[in-house]
């Protein structure tokens, strides 16, 4: 087993057998639900303080407008050839226009889209100048969503389930997953043998008993340890938070991303696989965890098996954090990342 400071390597057979499942997922059909966000970037330079305040004054060059969230994650399994179809609220108003706008321009199917009057779509707005983020401001409405918008959610899922592969779902933390809509897209993946995969929000660990795999943070990580496993002893060991946290879940596998320590999966029949990180160059760590999901997602739908899958989302989220901004990365990417290896 290669240390984390150790760069992967590939025999021609494991290279071939990633380029196939690559290859398998424009078969793939993946649910996605979770909170839609409107991402907008805003790109400038920067010449001068202002003599305001001691902040800089950025002059705008240009705006750019991305589907973010969970539409993150399906807008990653779209550019990698996968068909997706994704879940949840959005506002009647010129944001909530605007993403599916940017939808539609990046082949994403609409047709899980929720709209609710009542509440604004959430927008991130990042200010960028001279490759670096200056300032983030959010809007939003984080509170949760009402049970009329939770059951035309879970019509979807009804609708679409005997037609996909996987399940994710995408916590964001911003009203759409609860507890009510968790326990049945499980129960009706259950029912359709289906594996339901999640990138979690820590405050909601107790919600995913229950699902195949859940893709946390280092911090996502430690603080549901902290939050569902008694520990009052001692500060716990990574292999005791993954072994601890999948035995609580009663999950398959628990796939823990560590920056640049590359990533941790832990599996049901007791396997810990280290993989080292893919990353060269680190620009932006912006939706990272959704390329991660997504090629997880898609190679279990290729048929590969967890460790495969981790491995290959690794490579993705290698190419993706050396890009600007909330971004994707494409099949001829990925194939290049393991031709490296």
């Amino acid at each position: 087993m290669p240390s984390l400071k150790e760069t992967i390597s590939f025999t021609n057979t494991e290279r071939r057998r990633f380029f196939e499942l690559i290859r398998l997922f424009k078969n793939a059909r993946i649910l996605v639900i979770g909170d839609f966000i409107l991402d907008q970037f805003v790109w400038g330079n920067v010449q001068r303080i202002s003599p305001e305040a001691p902040v800089p004054v950025v002059n705008v060059q240009r705006e750019s407008y991305l589907p973010g969230g969970s539409l993150n994650v399906a807008h990653n399994i779209r550019t990698l050839g996968g068909t997706v179809y994704p879940s949840g609220v959005v506002g009647r108003d010129l944001a909530g226009r605007m993403l599916l706008k940017a939808m539609r321009r990046e082949a994403i199917d609409t047709g899980g889209i929720i709209y609710d009057r009542l509440r604004p779509t959430t927008v991130k707005t990042r200010v960028i100048a001279h490759s670096q983020q200056v300032v983030r401001f959010d809007r939003e409405n984080a509170n949760e969503i009402s049970k009329e918008d939770i059951q035309r959610i879970l019509k979807f899922v009804k609708q679409r389930i005997a037609a996909v592969d996987a399940v994710v779902i995408e916590d964001y933390g911003k009203g759409v997953v609860q507890p009510a809509l968790v326990k049945e897209v499980i129960r009706v993946a259950k029912q359709h043998k289906k594996p339901v995969l999640v990138d979690p929000k820590e405050k909601h660990i107790s919600y995913y008993v229950g699902v195949t795999a859940l893709t946390p943070n280092r911090k996502e990580a430690c603080t549901a340890f902290e939050n569902i496993c008694q520990n009052n002893h001692h500060e716990p060991t990574l292999e005791e938070i993954g072994r601890g946290l999948l035995k609580k879940l009663k999950s398959e596998a628990l796939l823990i991303t560590l920056g640049e320590d590359g990533m941790a999966l832990f599996e049901k029949n007791g396997t810990l696989t280290r993989i080292p990180t893919a990353a060269r160059e680190v620009y932006d760590v912006s939706g990272a965890g959704d390329t991660v999901i997504a090629v997880l997602s898609l190679a279990l739908a290729a048929g590969a098996k967890m460790r495969e899958a981790a491995i290959l989302a690794n490579l993705a989220a290698g190419v993706v954090v050396a890009k600007l901004g909330t971004a994707t990365v494409s099949r001829e990417e990925l194939e290049e990342a393991v031709n490296k290896r």
